[in-house]
This record gives C-alpha cells, sequence and structure tokens, in this order.
C-alpha cells in the first residue's frame, strides 16, 4: 500500500473540485469526507468516487451546483428542518445538517433534518461515526443518485443503492463507536468499481448484464440486485418512501433525462440525531449507569462461544489504527494512479508517498 499525507491528498482534492467551480469551503467539506473514508478503510466511497460521481452526474451535468445555496423552509416543528439543498454538493449539505440535527438534540432530545433537491454526501458512515464520537446515537438514509439496483423480482433497476448508516456513541464501552452501516444492494456500485480497478470479481447473484443475467464480471455489470432478496428490498423501500415524503420523485429517472420538465431527478437526504439522554428510563439493573449498561449489553452478546463474533465498526476502528500507524492515508497502486491522472490533468506534480 501507497502512503499519502493528509495534507497532500487534500491540495488534490480540494483543487479538483475547484477546477469544477466549487467554493473553497466545498471542496474542503468533500476532501473531508473523502479522508474520513480512506482512513477508516473504504475504498469505494473515497476521492475518486466523489470526483468520478461529480464527472458524471453533478457539476458538469447539472445536477449539481457548485456555490448553491441551502433553503429552510418553514416548519410548524420545533424538533426537525426540511431544507431545500439546491443541488447543493451533498457533503457540504450532510456535515452541515448533522450539525444542525445534534444542536436541535441538545433542545429537544432529537433533532432531524430532512433535505430535498440534494446531491450525493458519499459515505453515510462517516458522518454517524462522527456523530457517534461526540457523545449521540445517529442515523441517515438517502436515496441514491441513480436507480441501479432491480426490485426483487423484477428486472427493471428502479432503486438505488439506497444506504442506510447507524452510529452509537460506544467509545467508553469498547473503544468504537459501534457503526452498522450498509448499502441495500448485495454491493455498492463503488465496489463494482473498485473491482475494475482491481481486476477482480463479483461474488454470486449481486448483479446482472444488460439482458438481466447473473454477472460476476464487473465489466459486464448492468444493474445490481438487492442483498438477502425481499429483505434488502424492502430496506431499500424505506429510503424511496422517506424520500418520497420529503419530495422525492421517480426513482426510474433519478440522475438521468426527466420525462418531463415538471419532474425531478434529485436525490434526498434524512438525518437524525438522538441524545442518549432522552432514552433513558433509569432503571439499570444492579445499579448500573446508562454507559456501564450498554458496555455490559455488548459484552453479554460477546459471550462465551462468540468469541470470533465482532461488532459493526470494528473493521472501521482498526483501518483508522493502521492509517494512524502509517501517518497517512492508504492506497493500493491502482489507486494511486488514478489520483496521479486527476493531479496530470489539473497540471500538478505526482502525489509524494511517504
Amino acid at each position: 500500500m501507497n502512503v499519502i499525507s493528509i495534507a497532500d491528498h487534500n491540495e488534490l482534492v480540494i483543487a479538483a473540485f475547484q477546477a469544477r467551480g466549487y467554493a473553497l469551503d466545498e471542496a474542503q467539506e468533500a476532501a473531508d469526507m473523502a479522508v474520513s473514508a480512506t482512513w477508516h478503510g473504504n475504498n469505494t466511497h473515497n476521492a475518486l468516487k466523489a470526483l468520478h460521481l461529480d464527472e458524471l452526474f453533478g457539476s458538469a451535468a447539472g445536477g449539481c451546483v457548485p456555490g448553491a445555496e441551502v433553503e429552510v423552509l418553514p416548519s410548524r416543528f420545533s424538533a426537525t428542518e426540511v431544507w431545500n439543498a439546491n443541488k447543493k454538493l451533498g457533503q457540504a449539505v450532510a456535515k452541515r445538517a448533522f450539525d444542525r440535527a445534534i444542536e436541535l438534540a441538545e433542545i429537544h432530545g432529537v433533532g432531524i433534518v430532512s433535505v430535498d433537491n440534494a446531491f450525493h454526501y458519499l459515505w453515510g458512515a462517516g458522518y454517524v461515526i462522527e456523530a457517534a464520537k461526540r457523545g449521540y446515537i445517529a442515523y441517515t438514509n438517502c436515496t441514491s443518485t441513480l436507480a441501479e439496483v432491480v426490485p426483487f423480482l423484477g428486472k427493471t433497476p428502479t432503486l438505488g443503492t439506497n444506504p442506510h448508516s447507524w452510529g452509537f456513541p460506544t467509545v467508553d464501552s469498547v473503544g468504537f463507536p459501534v457503526c452498522i452501516d450498509w448499502a441495500t444492494s448485495t454491493v455498492a456500485m463503488g465496489r463494482v468499481q473498485q473491482l475494475k480497478r482491481e481486476g477482480g470479481t463479483l461474488p454470486p447473484l449481486a448483479a446482472v448484464d444488460k439482458d438481466g443475467n447473473p454477472t460476476q464480471d464487473p465489466n459486464e455489470v448492468s444493474a445490481l440486485l438487492p442483498f438477502g432478496a425481499h429483505k434488502g428490498y424492502g430496506l431499500s423501500l424505506i429510503n424511496e418512501l422517506t424520500a418520497a415524503y420529503i419530495g422525492g420523485s421517480l426513482p426510474l429517472h433519478r440522475g438521468r433525462t426527466k420525462p418531463s420538465d415538471d419532474e425531478k431527478n434529485t436525490t434526498s437526504f434524512f438525518f437524525q440525531i438522538i441524545h442518549p439522554d432522552a432514552l433513558s428510563g433509569g432503571d439499570f439493573a444492579q445499579g448500573r449507569t446508562q454507559s456501564e449498561n450498554i458496555k455490559e449489553v455488548l459484552g453479554n452478546i460477546l459471550t462465551e462461544g462468540n468469541e470470533n463474533a465482532i461488532l459493526p465498526g470494528y473493521f472501521e476502528a482498526e483501518a483508522a489504527k493502521r492509517s494512524e500507524a502509517a501517518g497517512g492515508l492508504l492506497f493500493s497502486d491502482a489507486e494511486l494512479a488514478e489520483l496521479n491522472d486527476i493531479a496530470k490533468e489539473l497540471g500538478r506534480p505526482p502525489l509524494k508517498t511517504i
């Protein structure tokens, strides 16, 4: 693996986003979330993914508007807000939305921010891990930029990969935030792109080709399949329905050409923060505190016989330790080559490895 300093990585990513018309603060927020993904070992939602999404669906295609301003819409509810993102860069919107949801949770015990007319926010786990480190229970779901998942028993992709991300403030209990983060497809499209880069193959029943036949060749993938058959389909449908309540429209056209001028093809976000104190009934066995109770519950789950079981978030925490030990961000040779292609396009020197 190649080690790149965060400073050098961010210089390149910020320059790439600014070259596409984004303001410095937006470019910095995009770089920050790319760092979070790479630092925690997620190489399907790193800077390459962010720039690839922008290239395909973002600033050049009109799906994302550099410098756009978020509009907070009127609401009769004090613990919730609804935002019109006006196609602002998703990472910038998501970071600010979670900060606002935390402010609301400090007042009301729970804070919710729903976002309409949005653009992809990259890696949901990055946001909930950060919120969990700050002491909050955090959840987000979104509709993906493109409908590329086939419903259970269907053949036409009309769902997004539609991730769900939960983070729990368990650092005191187990040393890291428990983070449960999954796409509702068998694999994320970012994984398909990674396997193309690295020359790998997909697991069985993860994707179909243009004729609707199962394929394990990432170069032949036309659409993805939901994980767990009807179960993944149901979880994906949660995102589509949540988005529909917010203002999201026909998923078949999301990220594609609109069927009419008055139709929408943008994505939607949902963010929720819960203050742990808002859940406490105070009646913990043997006089335990809430924090002690959480530690005991998790320990009980990993009881004798479950020594090989892990808690979600463990691999991300271990990857963060490796990044810290290396003193920077870890990239494969193929990833570094792509980053240096971006540097070359911008007239910048290749990235230096540590």
